[in-house]
Formats: C-alpha cells, sequence, structure tokens
C-alpha cells in the first residue's frame, strides 16, 4: 500500500483581519521563521512511508508555493495541481491528478495545522490500512447542546452525551477507490461536505477514528501564530535537555 498526501493550500482566509497578519492567507504566514504550508508538508515528508504530497494551490500563487518548495529543499515528493473554488474541489482537483491503485492510502490535511506529528500520521496510515477510512480527533471535554436557532437567538433542544462526541481534526483519509467514490458521489448530486469524512459517511463508508492532539490546531484567528510558535518553544526546550 503506497501513500499519498493532499493538502488543499487554495485558501483566501478571512479571520485573521482583526490581527497584524492579515498581508497574506493564512498558509504562507510564518511561525517560527517557516511559512505554516512549508511546516506542514514537512511533517508528511518526514514519515517514510509517505510516497507523494500533492498541493492543491491557486494559480495566482503557484509561483510562490514553487519558490518556497526550493528555498526550502522539500524535493521531489512534492507536486502542484491546480487549487479549485472550494476544499471540495481543490482535493478533487488533487485526487484526479494522482495516479494511485484503490488500495493505496490517500490522507488530505489542512495546511493551515503545522504542528501534526509523525507519530499521529503513522496511527492514521495504520487505521486506513485497517478499516479503509480515518480521521484524526479529539474527544469533547464541554458539555455538548444541540440548539435551535431562533430570531431571539439559540434554544437549547438536548444535550449530546460527550462520549458519542469527537472533534475532528485532520489528517482525514481512505483508500483512494473508497475516497474518490465518495467524491465522485457527491459531485453527482450536487452535495458540499465540510470535511473528507462527510463525503465518506454519506457514501456509506465506516470511518474509523484514531487520536490526536491540541497541538495539532487550525490556524484561523490571530493569536494562533503566537500559540503554535509557543508550542514550538516548548518543544525545542524539551529537545534541549
Amino acid at each position: 500500500m503506497r501513500v499519498f498526501v493532499i493538502i488543499p493550500a487554495a485558501g483566501i482566509g478571512t479571520r485573521m483581519a482583526a490581527g497584524s497578519h492579515a498581508a497574506a492567507p493564512k498558509q504562507f504566514l510564518s511561525v517560527g521563521g517557516v511559512p505554516v504550508l512549508v511546516r506542514s508538508v514537512r511533517a508528511f515528508l518526514e514519515v517514510p512511508r509517505v510516497d507523494a504530497v500533492c498541493l492543491a494551490v491557486r494559480g495566482t500563487e503557484r509561483e510562490r508555493v514553487e519558490s518556497q518548495i526550493h528555498e526550502y529543499k522539500l524535493g521531489p515528493r512534492v507536486h502542484l495541481v491546480e487549487g479549485g473554488e472550494n476544499r471540495q474541489g481543490s482535493v478533487n482537483n488533487a485526487l484526479l491528478a494522482l495516479e494511485c491503485d484503490d488500495d493505496d492510502a490517500v490522507l488530505v490535511h489542512d495546511a493551515v495545522r503545522p504542528l501534526i506529528d509523525e507519530a499521529t500520521i503513522e496511527r492514521t496510515i495504520d487505521a486506513i490500512e485497517r478499516h479503509g477510512a480515518a480521521i484524526v480527533g479529539l474527544p469533547a471535554v464541554d458539555t455538548i447542546k444541540q440548539v435551535e436557532r431562533t430570531a431571539d437567538g439559540a434554544i437549547i433542544t438536548a444535550t449530546v452525551p460527550r462520549e458519542r462526541v469527537v472533534l475532528a481534526q485532520t489528517p482525514q483519509g481512505a483508500r483512494f477507490g473508497l475516497l474518490q467514490r465518495a467524491f465522485s458521489e457527491a459531485e453527482a448530486d450536487g452535495f458540499a461536505g465540510t470535511d473528507e469524512a462527510s463525503l465518506l459517511e454519506r457514501a456509506g463508508i465506516e470511518v474509523a477514528v484514531v487520536a490526536g492532539s491540541a497541538k495539532n490546531f487550525k490556524i484561523t484567528q490571530p493569536g494562533d501564530i503566537e500559540l503554535a510558535e509557543f508550542y514550538l518553544n516548548q518543544a525545542a526546550g524539551a529537545g534541549a535537555r
């Protein structure tokens, strides 16, 4: 089983506007002196089982990404495809570009989760090999309320048991044949999902969950860059001991 990784990186990003990081899309911001996207790619290149990483980028950003691939010596395992209008479109474009067998594993990872670790990636690959499809998730620690939206605000309709809830992270993935089928069916029906798992679930494909990490968070708003750098400094301090 070969392993391929898709990183959709064509997003523009809107939630950083309140801070000093508004000049560039989130995936191009610097964390510890290295672009977020580069850190995300490096994490997968450090896993020997990963055969290739496919980046879906906007045409206007292709030159910038090619320059970063060269500058940071990411190597020949990294390939580029044109991004789509949304995440689902970008991943679908990458799936069409991959030369995979149906039994190969394909992982999809958010470009702006730069602190994904090797152990989590390995667990996800193992789970795909065992179950066919898997995502990374965190147990919910807060009480979960189901609500109904009204003109006056939200009204609680039920309390959802925490043991039945996980907070989805990435990577998410499946055997190539399963993922391709899920995307094809969604496209045929005009269905837009929020993540890869939602498309797999809709196609009737069972998706396993592997343990994630609080450090594998998504950079979305002002303050997240500083939090990522805190984690990096913490890891550097632990390694120096």
